[in-house]
This record gives C-alpha cells, sequence and structure tokens, in this order.
C-alpha cells in the first residue's frame, strides 16, 4: 500500500526531504526561507551525504567532495536565508591549486594566474601556448552559455533547452571535451590536464561534452578553495540554518518509499514503518534509486526500470582513507592536492566506462588535508585519501570488491610510495577503504557509482531527469541525479532551481490548485 489514507487536506506548508546531502540540505534551507515547515530524513548519523566525514583514532576523513570552485553559489544560498556564509563557514582559498605528475616525472602545477599557467605551459610545451591560449577563450564562451545561462535555471520543459540548442551548436557541443583540447594543443600531457576535469564529476572525457571546458574557467574565475573542517563543516553548517528555521534533521532514518494522496505525493514510509505526511516531498536520493526503490509500486512513463538499465551511469570510485603519523616535517613537496597520471589516459577510461575491467595501471587523486587544515589530524600528524577512478557495478562481470579490495588497496599503496611518498609503509596509523560496493550500501547509489547519471550531452538538462518530477505530482529532485548535475556547485544550484519551482508556503494553495 503506497497511499495516506488520512492525508490532511493540502495545508501548503510542510514538506519533507529524503537525504541530509549537499543538495537535500540546500533544499531545506530554500524552503524554509519561503516559509515552509521542512523535515529532512537521512540513514547516516551525519549530515553531509558523501560530503561528510567519519573519525578514526583521531584522524578526520573527508569523504567526498574535498574541493569549493564556486563560493558564491553558498553565499547566495545562505543569503536567500537572510545569513551570512562567511560568518558560518570558513573558506581558505589555495594557490597552487593541484599539482599533475606524469610517470615521466614531469609536473604540471595549475594556478589561478593566466602569466603563471603560461608559464607552466611553455616550459613543458612552447609550442601549445596559443592554443591553450584559445582553450581559455572556449572555456569563457561555454561558461557564459553553460554556467550563467543554464545551472540555475529549470530544465523541465524541452522549450528551455531547445533555446540553447543553436548556442551549443556553435560552440561545438557534440564535440568532447577530450576532443576540444587535442584541437587546441598537441602535447599528450596538456590533452589530459585540460579534460580531465569531468572525472571530478563522473563523466568520461572522451564523450562528456566540450561544455564541462566551463570548469577551467570557474577555477580560474572563481578560484580553488578548502572549507577549514572539510565539505563536513559546510554541511554542519547548513543543518544549523535548517534548525534556525524551526525545521528538522532526523538521522538514522531510511526512507522505503514514497506514499500518494490520490495522484499526489502526500509523504514517506520509513522502513520501520511510520509515516510521515507532507504537502510535497523533495527526494535527495539517487535519481535512480528515487524512481526504481521509492516509486517502486507506481507506474513511470519515463524513468521506468528499462529506461534506468539504458542510462549511462557514472564510474565507481575506490579510495583509500588513511592517517599518517609523524609525517608533518616529510614529503614538503607534496600539496594539498595532487594527480598522479598513470602510463595511460584513454586506455584507461577505456577500461573504466566502456570494458568495466579493472585495469593493472591506475591514476590516482591524493588529498592532503593537513596541509590547509592541521586540526584534521593529531599535532605533527597527517591525513590523506587516495582516490582511483574504476569501474561501476553495472558491467557484465563486475568487480568482486569483497575479494579485491585490500589486494587493490595495497597496490595503491605501493603506487603512492614509489611516486609520491617514500616511506609511507613505516607511517600508517589509520585506515579506511570504499568501493563501490560502500558507495552502493552506504548511499544506495545504483550501480555503486561515485555521480549518478554520467553528464553526457543525452544526459543533461531536459534529457536528465527533472527537479519537478515527470512521474508524480508534488515530488521534486535535487542532488547529483537531477539537473544540473553533480559537483558542489551543480547539487547547490539544484535548491536554487526548486525554489523556482515551489511557491512561498503562504501560496501554497492557490499554486496547488493551478498546478491540478
Amino acid at each position: 500500500m503506497t497511499a495516506l489514507s488520512n492525508h490532511p487536506a493540502f495545508k501548503g506548508q510542510t514538506a519533507v526531504v529524503i537525504g541530509a546531502g549537499l543538495g537535500g540540505l540546500a533544499a531545506a534551507m530554500r524552503l524554509g526561507a519561503k516559509g515552509w515547515s521542512v523535515t529532512v530524513l537521512d540513514r547516516l548519523d551525519t549530515a553531509g551525504g558523501r560530503g561528510s566525514a567519519i573519525h578514526r583514532d583521531g584522524y578526520r576523513f573527508d569523504l567526498g567532495p574535498t574541493i569549493v570552485t564556486c563560493p558564491q553559489v553558498f553565499r547566495d544560498l545562505w543569503a536567500s536565508c537572510g545569513r551570512d556564509f562567511d560568518r558560518d563557514v570558513s573558506l581558505k582559498a589555495l594557490d597552487p591549486f593541484y599539482e599533475i605528475r606524469w610517470p615521466d616525472g614531469s609536473v604540471f602545477t595549475a594556478r589561478g594566474s593566466t602569466d603563471e599557467m603560461v608559464k607552466e605551459i611553455r616550459r613543458l610545451s612552447p609550442g601549445d601556448v596559443d592554443g591553450y591560449l584559445r582553450f581559455l577563450k572556449d572555456a569563457h564562451r561555454r561558461y557564459v552559455v553553460g554556467f550563467e545561462g543554464m545551472v540555475a535555471k529549470p530544465m523541465h520543459r524541452f522549450r528551455d533547452t531547445a533555446k540553447v540548442i543553436p548556442e551549443f551548436a556553435v560552440l561545438r557541443a557534440d564535440r568532447s571535451i577530450l576532443g576540444m583540447a587535442s584541437a587546441r594543443v598537441r602535447d599528450p600531457r596538456l590533452r589530459m590536464a585540460l579534460s580531465f576535469h569531468p572525472l571530478f564529476i563522473g563523466g568520461d572525457p572522451r564523450h562528456v561534452t566540450s561544455m564541462y571546458a566551463l570548469v577551467s574557467h570557474l577555477e580560474k574565475e572563481f578560484g580553488v578553495h578548502y572549507a577549514i573542517g572539510g565539505v563536513a563543516a559546510i554541511a554542519d553548517a547548513m543543518r544549523g540554518v535548517i534548525e534556525g528555521q524551526g525545521g528538522t534533521v532526523r538521522f538514522g532514518q531510511t526512507v522505503d518509499r514514497v506514499l500518494f494522496h490520490e495522484e499526489r505525493a502526500a509523504g514517506v514510509r520509513l522502513d520501520s514503518g511510520q509515516e510521515i505526511s507532507a504537502d510535497i516531498v523533495v527526494s535527495n536520493a539517487d535519481s535512480g534509486h528515487t524512481y526504481n526503490h521509492l516509486l517502486r509500486d507506481r507506474p513511470r512513463k519515463r524513468w521506468t526500470p528499462a529506461r534506468l538499465d539504458r542510462t549511462r551511469w557514472s564510474m565507481g570510485l575506490f579510495v583509500w582513507y588513511f592517517g599518517t603519523r609523524g609525517t608533518r616535517g616529510l614529503w614538503q613537496d607534496v600539496g594539498h592536492h595532487t594527480i598522479l597520471s598513470g602510463p595511460r589516459y584513454e586506455g584507461l577510461l577505456d577500461d573504466i566506462f566502456t570494458r568495466g575491467t579493472l585495469a593493472d595501471d591506475m591514476s590516482l587523486y591524493v588529498h592532503r588535508p593537513t596541509v590547509t587544515d592541521p586540526s584534521a589530524a593529531p599535532v605533527g600528524d597527517d591525513v590523506f585519501y587516495a582516490l582511483s577512478p574504476v569501474p561501476h557495478l553495472g558491467h557484465a562481470n563486475p568487480v568482486d570488491w569483497t575479494a579485491m579490495a585490500e589486494r587493490y588497496r595495497r597496490k595503491v599503496q605501493k603506487t603512492l610510495e614509489q611516486r609520491l611518498l617514500p616511506g609511507l609503509s613505516q607511517h600508517i596509523a589509520a585506515s579506511e577503504v570504499f568501493t563501490p560496493e560502500t558507495f552502493r550500501d552506504r548511499y544506495l547509489s545504483p550501480h555503486g557509482c561515485g555521480f549518478s547519471i554520467e553528464p553526457r550531452i543525452l544526459q543533461s538538462a531536459w534529457f536528465r531527469p527533472h527537479n519537478v518530477s515527470e512521474e508524480a505530482k508534488g515530488l521534486y529532485l535535487v542532488g547529483a541525479g537531477t539537473h544540473p548535475g553533480a559537483g558542489l556547485p551543480g547539487v547547490v544550484s539544484s535548491a536554487e532551481v526548486l525554489a523556482k519551482l515551489v511557491p512561498d508556503a503562504a501560496r501554497a494553495d492557490e499554486w496547488k490548485v493551478a498546478a491540478e
């Protein structure tokens, strides 16, 4: 049974949000600012979802996103609630942004200054300077169209997406980000350095649209920042705003399904059997989980199981979190963010996204927050995570991570010792491993994906699950699996889209009648 038999008359004042990830928390803040009485439910014991943290033996492991690239989306969110983001959260601007290291010993250091970047390009490949400058212009044009023009705007009506198709055609949105980088620079290292960014939102650079070059502009325009206390500190501050508005955040609550009154979403049922009624339901759960599980008893017109089976999903992630004892004076050349590129780029992408096989080689993103925020570890110690993109669990022969996790962790450790952190094994004091199976079980992520639906051009904007559900009145979606997509700016902006679709609570009765 999925109906609420005693649902109260529509009051236009209550909302339930499924999931306390950054998208769900931002949605609750936006709704609270519009006068809605909001209850947020999450199955974990802390706020933030993928952006939460865990603590082991005095070390804080930031579990998910580590880079804040567009702080203004948070400042705008706080301002919509009559609050000052910078009073609640301390951001530290990073310079350099990150380093990329290749197996041949060459290094590329990314910074905000165009002059410094040109020096880096000239040092690595003098003939590619002009092409790099053209790439920057490409990135800016795509930022104007793709970010300023689309990110925080509703895209549930096809005509809204159709309006930008002529501009997309001019900008060659059909070309991949790797294809665009390859058209601008010849050095294979620079092609990788200018095209890898979609991996941080789950996209294959060989197929993700060149519109994602806008990320390069975001970095240069707004900088790369770290939140002191990690992204979990942002999530905790968001929870504080929600509770200050009179909202409620409940942990240890797993939503089993969305409930309906007649044909309208009218609340949720928890796996405990408890039912919570609401006038609107907002799902920050993965869109695949929302439609395949939370609406499993409802007929669906668009996001059917067959449609979701045909969907291309982001890759999986293997993440080793570890603390090291007595290392603050060691590895002085290792900064906050380092990318260790493997010996193959396109070949490794093929293994991860197409063949679905666990390769012998790897590329790693290494996060060392204690360079910026020593509070993440005991005095004199460090904390790290090493992230390796791997196939998700939906391929024909998925990796058995129960059997492979420790073996793969040792390979990661060996790579780190050989290329970045010599003597690492002598200093390890705490350790935790997340695999795609962890993402599946902890976050209820389809196929254990790291970033929900892959952001290909025909899986973006109108082609993505809509913020206002196509399948049920009164149901809304926020987070990585809906428009505009994954990444901190994306999931926070999805709540801004929501706020444009849902009126102030005082007008909700009038709006509900008009929406019928």
